[in-house]
């Protein structure tokens, strides 16, 4: 199915624009008519460069959990959809959201329904939000499920809120590290290499190995610089294949401490978007499709996708995701606990709510070691710096009383 836009007159005799998925240009066009629209144009959606940049950005999910909520408000209170996005669209500041509620409501009144509507804005919208909406609407529990919708993308913003406030500090303690070095070699060095050649004198190693370090930074910056771009984008672009995430997260989960923390965050955020689908009704192989793919961690979504596979042809989660020795065996225990007494959902919640906690923990350590590690290495080039500098001075002055 492709995206079109199209500009029709609508049976009042006012204009409409919007986009609607279909297989071809006849068959939209051929809708709308049968819908009473006079179609003035329909045309396949484009992929140039200025709407790629516009529609690859993904709805800010602050916004996005705050039209849920007032969706859920809305439709509980008895508000029809159409005037309810009406509403919100004239209230939201984010100009992304703004564009899909116009397109939304082109397609509620070309029939279409709410979740179909929000589908064709895939770019734009979280896959398993999509998916959500689908099963709500199917089981006349919208506004119950835009309100559970709300609650777990919060404590997933407040989640990534409080991973960056963790970093932000180390982060910056390393900025200011290499501002420190980079002053040193580019500025300080060289005004002392001067004063050292105009005394002669023979200077220690630590001096001439720094001094020498300076010489081929100042000499070879533009190839130093080049290279160092050209190895940017590299690893930018490696990382856009899948070979080269699967390796950066395979690299992650190995890495000592952060492969915890990784580990951690992974799990929290499967079991939490594990937990909103199942109690939005969607088909369990589904939800686990989704859930994976939102935990942003490819070899976890290969090794639940082949645990997927294992509960189609006859059986159960806990076991087949067990058996990825990527869960710890209190997560699949649990599982276990509830596929046998039916509550699943409130299991998987249990376990995000725990492993929420011990994310914040696993991050405190993270930083905890992370700064003063940053803070010794700063000691040390600086140190070297010092002593380097010192005994030159003091090599220096005692070569001249000499003479």
């Amino acid at each position: 199915m492709a995206t079109f836009k199209y500009v029709a007159v609508g049976p009042d005799g006012k204009q409409a624009a919007g986009v609607l998925k279909g297989s071809s240009v006849d068959g939209v066009t051929d809708s709308l008519t049968r819908q009473g629209y006079e179609v003035r144009s329909v045309k396949a959606e484009g992929r140039n460069l200025l709407q790629l940049e516009l529609t690859a950005e993904k709805v800010d999910l602050v916004e996005l959990s705050n039209f849920s909520r007032q969706m859920a408000t809305f439709i509980k209170a008895g508000v029809p959809i159409l005037d309810a996005l009406e509403i919100i669209r004239a209230e939201t500041k984010d100009k992304k959201l703004g564009r899909v509620l116009v397109d939304v409501m082109d397609s509620l009144r070309f029939g279409e329904s709410f979740a179909a509507s929000m589908a064709v804005h895939t770019k734009a919208l979280p896959p398993f939000y999509i998916s959500v909406l689908r099963s709500a609407e199917a089981t006349g529990e919208l506004d119950v499920v835009m309100a559970q919708l709300s609650r777990y993308i919060e404590r997933d913003v407040e989640g990534r809120r409080t991973i960056r406030s963790s970093l932000t500090y180390p982060s910056l303690v390393m900025v200011l590290a290499l501002a420190v070095v980079l002053v040193l070699v580019i500025f300080v060095l060289p005004r002392f290499k001067v004063f050292f050649a105009s005394f002669h004198a023979e200077l220690p190693l630590p001096t001439r190995i720094l001094l020498g370090f300076t010489d081929f930074v100042t000499a070879w910056y533009p190839v130093i610089t080049g290279v160092l771009l050209v190895l940017v984008v590299a690893l930018v672009a490696g990382l856009r294949t899948e070979r080269g995430r699967v390796l950066r997260d395979r690299f992650l989960l190995a890495t000592p401490v952060v492969g915890d923390v990784v580990r951690f965050m992974v799990i929290e955020r499967f079991c939490r978007i594990l937990t909103s689908m199942i109690k939005a009704g969607v088909p369990i192989p589904e939800a686990l499709d989704l859930a994976a793919a939102g935990a942003n961690n490819l070899v976890y979504e290969r090794s639940i996708g082949n645990a997927r596979t294992e509960m189609l042809e006859g059986g159960g989660i806990s076991q087949p995701l067990s058996r990825t020795r990527l869960f710890p065996g209190a997560v699949t225990q649990m599982m276990r606990v509830g596929e046998e007494t039916g509550t699943l959902d409130d299991q998987l919640e249990n376990v995000s709510e725990f492993y929420e906690k011990e994310l914040q923990h696993k991050l405190k350590r993270l930083t905890s070691l992370f700064e003063p590690a940053v803070v010794i290495m700063v000691g040390v080039v600086v140190g070297f710096v010092a002593v380097a500098l010192i005994s030159a001075i003091y090599g220096v002055y005692n070569q001249v009383e000499v003479q």
